[in-house]
């Protein structure tokens, strides 16, 4: 056996030594192997020839099974040495240029540095801020995109839920493929392939009284995109807490709201426009009433739009005002709400 062995370290030194190509070395190998593995074969049992072979093919079989091994592994080495000399090419493509922006992002936030309310200095703040959207549902998944797409440096998503088949009907983030996986997960693959720039924190849990406040002093702003009142008011004794404005949209069947509360300027809490929670049978979640699809979309939409004004100090917020839109009757009003100075939650009372 050793001989053969040396037969092939001779034939590859000297294919090595004449330049042949790696491809043409390894078939003449191959075809050595493969007279080894005939002789086997074709001679009887006990034949010189086949004692000197090893006197059975089990050893050359092990063998080519090693070499093949070896050659598998060179090969998926390649590919992947490949693929990361690929990706940083592109990060080299990406690289941060001289100054707050690259040119890539120049090109990519070209329309929102064009408009005079938001310009460089508003794209710079949406870059520096950052943004926890609570909820990565009907709301939370509009909302989601559009700050990504506006180039909000850091978007933190909260939601302990996984994606189900009934929420593809206005859950716009996620997708059919996603169905049993955690939410935020499923929003972080599509806000990364939607913008590459943003920093997108997921957290797959619960939204609990122990950790609100410490989670929320980490954020510029909050996005409330809850369906229940006692995380709703959860999120609202956070927020006045840290002293971190909310941005807040709910939606039941054909009707939405959107208001910023933010006590720390001068706009009301939560408590102060709803002091106590609706009465048994007062309200209902989505799945219990319906909810056109589209809604969500149009309110996260509007949610998304006054974070981007908020940050970038662009227009009139909805601080003390609350925009309410009616999808059946296509609808829409704004009334105005105010701060109580006895709240609970954000006054002296």
């Amino acid at each position: 056996m050793g001989w053969v062995l040396l037969i092939a370290g001779g034939l590859w030194a000297l294919g090595w030594w004449m330049g042949t190509p790696v491809r043409a070395r390894l078939i003449l190998l191959g075809l050595l192997f493969l007279g080894v593995l005939a002789i086997h074969v074709a001679l009887p049992d006990g034949h010189p020839l086949r004692l000197a072979l090893g006197d059975s093919a089990g050893p050359w079989l092990v063998l080519a099974g090693l070499v093949g091994l070896v050659l598998a592994y060179r090969q998926v080495l390649g590919r992947l040495r490949a693929r990361a000399g690929e990706a940083e090419e592109a990060r080299a493509d990406e690289a941060p240029q001289p100054g707050p922006f690259s040119d890539a992002e120049l090109e990519r936030y070209a329309r929102h540095i064009t408009l005079r309310e938001i310009g460089g200095t508003g794209q710079r703040r949406l870059k520096q801020a950052k943004v926890l959207v609570v909820g990565a549902g009907g709301l939370g998944s509009p909302a989601l995109f559009y700050l990504a797409a506006a180039g909000v440096g850091r978007i933190g998503v909260i939601d302990h839920d996984v994606v189900d088949l009934s929420n593809l009907q206005r859950q716009i983030i996620h997708t059919d493929a996603a169905q049993d996986m955690p939410k935020v997960f499923s929003a972080a693959e599509r806000v990364a392939a939607l913008n590459p720039h943003v920093d997108l924190r997921p957290y797959n849990r619960e939204l609990t009284e122990d950790i609100a406040q410490e989670l929320f002093a980490e954020y510029d702003l909050i996005l409330d995109g809850t369906d229940h009142y006692a995380i709703r008011a959860l999120i609202n004794r956070a927020a006045v807490a840290t002293g971190t404005p909310v941005v807040s949209g709910a939606i039941a069947a054909w009707e939405g709201q959107v208001t910023i509360f933010d006590p720390a300027h001068g706009a009301p809490c939560m408590t102060c426009v709803f002091p106590k929670p609706p009465a048994p049978g007062q309200t209902a979640t989505c799945s219990e009433t319906g909810v056109i699809g589209a809604l969500p979309g149009i309110i996260g939409a509007l949610m998304a739009a006054e974070a981007i004004k908020h940050i970038a100090q662009a227009g009139e917020p909805l601080k003390g005002r609350m925009l309410i839109y009616d999808a059946l009757y296509a609808e829409t009003r704004i009334i105005t709400v105010k701060r109580d100075p006895g709240c609970p939650v954000c006054g002296a009372g």
